[in-house]
């Protein structure tokens, strides 16, 4: 067992845990944590059960991964003094058991999508982090959980905003009537409403174009069937920040529709950062609405709530192009200061430092 008594030597060993190392965000997410921790402080290691493209990117980057099924194993053998889990929220007793049964000092978890645990394995949880203001909020009011800031907060995930910001087009013509759209290939991370402006925006904007990374067959049955193969193009799926950036080059608007919600909204957040306005739509009922945290109306981009509304509101931002511009900045600005990667891993690293201290692993 990994249990360990009074002080921890220096670096802290901080083993983060998640289920795969896929292309996807919370993989992303977690792999930016671990990057950016100062290594002077800190000595991160990873553990999948499932092996990804992310794990060689993460060992390039100097950090250990653990790939395969026994995380108890793995802990016997990092020792590490805390243990990060990167998960949805609800139970998952295979995944926290083996943290509860090597006695790991301290737990946390960055709860993706906001939901809630009841289960007696969660207990080893020593903090929560939220990856929005939103999902905090909603978490609070749906549950009998009381707030409490020292056992739940939130922490929005980290982008790599200076590389966006560098990469970003100087001479951006935001009258260009390119609309770009960023997701995985999900059923999940659509929503009709990502489809159905299009043949309304194209009767407006003739010479309209929409390049999409993330296309799933009923968006291709939709281009084809409705004779909009001349506007849409359909682009594979890269890997790095450095191709997200030049994709959203080639564009002068993230459209972003998705009937779930955004917890978050990472390719949001990504699009911000390279100084683009962003077009959005509320989510209805309890679902996650984290987009319009990040996309202020008017002042970071557009939210519409149908598919004229959103026809109408990018035709506003093509026949606008110096509101566009304005809004594409103070994206920018929002996203340096509330998402830069550096400073969310130095906020990471109090919470650590804080449950070590209440603990009275570390002085």
């Amino acid at each position: 067992m990994c249990h360990l008594s009074a002080m921890v030597e220096s670096p802290v060993r901080v083993l983060h845990v998640i289920k795969s190392l896929s292309l996807g965000g919370t993989e992303k997410v977690m792999q930016l944590f671990v990057a950016n921790l100062d290594p002077a402080r800190f000595a991160p290691a990873v553990y999948s059960r499932v092996n990804g493209v992310r794990a060689s990117q993460i060992r390039a980057a100097g950090v250990d991964t653990f790939i395969g099924a026994d995380l108890l194993g793995v802990i016997e053998r990092f020792r590490p003094q805390i243990v990060h889990v990167h998960r949805a929220g609800w139970p998952e007793p295979d995944l926290l058991m083996p943290i509860k049964r090597a006695r790991v000092p301290v737990v946390v978890e960055t709860n993706v999508f906001g939901r809630h645990d009841p289960s007696p394995q969660a207990k080893i949880i020593d903090h929560t982090l939220f990856v929005s203001r939103f999902c905090l909020d909603r978490f609070f009011a749906t549950t009998p959980v009381a707030p409490a800031p020292a056992r739940y907060s939130y922490l929005y995930n980290p982008v790599d905003t200076d590389l966006f910001a560098k990469a970003a087009a100087p001479d951006r013509d935001f009258s260009r009537p390119v609309a770009g759209r960023v997701s995985r290939p999900d059923p999940g991370k659509w929503s009709r409403l990502a489809l159905d402006f299009l043949p309304l925006l194209v009767r407006e904007v003739p010479d309209f174009r929409y390049l999409i990374i993330g296309g799933i067959p009923e968006a291709r049955d939709f281009v084809r069937e409705h004779g909009l193969r001349g506007h849409v193009l359909f682009r594979d799926q890269v890997k790095t920040d450095a191709e997200i950036a030049a994709f959203l080059n080639g564009v002068s608007v993230l459209a972003h529709a998705n009937d779930t919600g955004e917890s978050f909204g990472l390719a949001i957040a990504e699009a911000m950062a390279c100084g683009l306005p962003v077009v959005t739509h509320p989510s209805e009922g309890l679902r996650d609405n984290a987009q319009l945290e990040l996309v202020e109306h008017g002042v970071t981009g557009l939210v519409a709530d149908s598919a004229e509304g959103y026809a109408m509101a990018l035709k506003y931002l093509f026949s606008h192009p110096e509101e566009a511009r304005r809004m594409g900045m103070a994206g920018r600005e929002k996203a340096a200061r509330l998402f830069r990667m550096q400073d969310i891993a130095r906020k990471l690293e109090a919470v650590y430092l804080e449950l070590l201290r209440r603990k009275g692993i570390v002085q």
